[in-house]
């Protein structure tokens, strides 16, 4: 099960919100949102082989930067549904959009954005994007959950 919002998002999950993602202020705290968001942005990753093709050929993404806009306050307990998905594709990077959906609101609580650039771990610098990678996205976003 999922939300409307994130029926364009080829790669959702879901977290329960633990009493320890809150801060002092009585709401998850902003660095829990990023976890949330990278698990997501992992699990498609892993899904178009990018993780793979760091093991076995050391070409590998690498954060180049990271943001959220914060909507909703989120707290414990609830659940939540993270969207991943690629919204533009360079030669040696890509951006995702990210979204969380709190089933406590119903409604959309956060949305981010991540770059990651393609990175040549062997040799410390940055490399095109490896086709087959690159294939598997085009793939994927051809898809929804």
């Amino acid at each position: 099960m999922s939300h409307s919002a994130l029926v364009s998002f080829p790669v959702v999950i879901e977290f329960d919100v633990g009493w320890s993602d809150m801060d002092s202020y009585d709401h998850v705290s902003n660095l829990v949102y990023f976890r949330y968001f990278q698990d997501a942005r992992i699990e498609y990753l892993a899904r178009v082989g990018w993780l793979e093709s760091k093991r076995t050929s050391g070409l590998g993404p690498i954060v180049k930067s990271t943001a959220a806009s914060y909507r909703k306050p989120v707290k414990y307990p609830d659940r939540v549904w993270v969207g991943a998905r690629v919204i533009e594709a360079l030669t040696d990077r890509v951006t995702f959009e990210h979204k969380l959906v709190s089933r406590a609101w119903g409604q959309v609580a956060c949305e981010g954005t991540a770059v990651l650039v393609s990175y040549d771990y062997r040799n410390e610098c940055k490399a095109p994007l490896p086709d087959g990678v690159r294939r598997a996205m085009v793939a994927l976003e051809g898809q929804t959950e």
